[in-house]
């Protein structure tokens, strides 16, 4: 799972998501800043609301939270899913001392992108790959 910061990040520049089993996210602005949650049909459950996907709580009574628009919620992908986003443009992932170093080929070449943990590496590299585009005249 990556850090909230890059999430928002990725999430702000409209990476889609379509919520699966065992996928996480957190709910910015609620004063749940802290929690993140499990997509799962026992849990949290995605289901199709008029017109849009609400994840829908059940049993959660507690937080006094039945539901939030998917737009609401940030998702937190994993290594696996953040490497899948990446596609053609990865290259490689290695351990690096204090840290991690992903890998990416671009149309001028190859870039780096390290921080400490795998996961963060590769949603830095996404990110600039989606920075560039949005920089990109066309």
């Amino acid at each position: 799972m990556i850090a909230f910061d890059l999430a928002l990040r990725l999430h702000d520049a409209g990476v889609a998501w379509t919520p699966g089993n065992g996928d996480e996210f957190w709910v910015p602005d609620r004063e749940l800043d802290d929690i993140t949650f499990l997509v799962s049909d026992m849990v949290v459950e995605v289901r199709d609301h008029a017109g849009s996907r609400v994840l829908a709580f059940n049993g959660t009574t507690e937080w006094a939270l039945d539901s939030v628009e998917e737009r609401e919620a940030v998702w937190l992908p994993r290594l696996d899913q953040v490497l899948d986003l990446l596609g053609a443009h990865f290259v490689s992932l290695t351990a690096r001392s204090g840290g991690h170093v992903v890998r990416i080929t671009e149309s001028d070449g190859e870039q780096e992108h390290v921080d400490v943990s795998a996961a963060d590496a590769a949603a830095r590299a996404l990110l600039s790959l989606l920075e560039r585009d949005v920089q990109t005249p066309g």
